[in-house]
């Protein structure tokens, strides 16, 4: 037993046997006095539905899994160029495909006998854009041992990035005249377009100040919950682990003693036995005792 192979088979499993399944490798890597695999063991934490779908997408579509590693290559690359008609037309096969591989992970998720919902095939699709943006993240994700999805992390395009990048070169392309009549009906609105402007940036950069401060909270506030699942889901695992560890003394136990049940019952029947042929042996040598004195006293 190794951890890459309890791994695999944890992974491929619903999630509401995977902690029941990871007790047990734990309680056997204990029996078997490696008490670092144990560790390890317990430390692998329980998939979220939707990353169980995508690693169930990695076991069941081999191939589309390689499709979307390749694809995610050309589209890193097109970006590296600034490739424009390219990146618009791998951009379009990112989409159709991510949007096809979501919906196979939900249908393969439902034939499991674990049928997920909207929320569950966006993350899925979530997941799969951070594959096309990172290669670690490819990595990752194809090794089928994911616990929860995954995001775009920083420094790696995201779909905003390639959706804004297609929109710029649209847009830098256009011929100025088509630009012309939106700024004239702009000009007719605002007497003062520099003021107008002004304000519009001061506003702007109040609200940007105000989202930044309310994402920093909001970020503080999700690892804070992180933290707290992460020590909840550590203390569940400590404890299920002890659980399994007791049930298996506990039936080592049971078994003992029905054994010693089993020897008592033998035991008691045998000394029964023996009482039983010891008197019937006492009674016999007395008789012949008796005989014998009876002949010597000559009567």
């Amino acid at each position: 037993m190794d951890l890459e192979s309890v791994a695999d088979e944890l992974y491929g499993l619903p999630p509401g046997e995977f902690v029941a399944a990871r007790g047990r490798h734990v309680a056997a890597a204990r029996t078997a006095k490696d008490p670092a695999l144990a560790k390890q063991i317990a430390a692998l934490r329980k998939p979220t539905l939707a990353a169980w779908a995508g690693n169930l997408l990695v076991r069941s579509a081999p191939d589309q899994v390689e499709a979307l590693q390749r694809l995610g290559e050309g589209l890193r690359a097109a970006q590296d160029r600034l490739a424009g008609d390219q990146l618009r037309e791998l951009t379009r096969q990112r989409n159709a495909l991510v949007a096809e591989l979501a919906r196979e992970a939900r249908r393969l998720a439902a034939e499991a006998g674990q049928p997920v919902g909207d929320a569950v095939q966006h993350e899925v699709e979530t997941t799969l854009h951070a594959v096309l943006a990172d290669p670690d993240a490819a990595g990752e994700w194809a090794a089928g041992h994911l616990a929860k999805p995954l995001t775009t992390r920083p420094g790696f395009p995201g779909t905003a990035t390639a959706a804004t990048a297609a929109t710029t070169a649209t847009t830098a392309r256009a011929p100025a005249s088509s630009r012309r009549p939106a700024r004239k009906r702009h000009l007719k609105l605002v007497e003062d377009p520099a003021k107008a402007r002004a304000e519009e940036l001061t506003r702007a950069r109040k609200e940007a100040k105000a989202a930044e401060h309310e994402a920093r909270d909001r970020d503080k506030a999700l690892r804070r919950d992180e933290s707290q699942r992460d020590k909840a889901e550590s203390r569940l695992e400590e404890a299920t682990a002890r659980v399994a560890d007791l049930t298996d003394r506990l039936r080592s136990a049971e078994q003992a003693e029905t054994r010693a049940r089993e020897a008592l019952t033998h035991a008691r029947r045998t000394l029964t036995a023996t009482t039983r042929a010891t008197r019937e042996s006492r009674r016999a040598a007395d008789k012949a005792a008796a005989k014998v004195a009876d002949l010597e006293s000559g009567t």
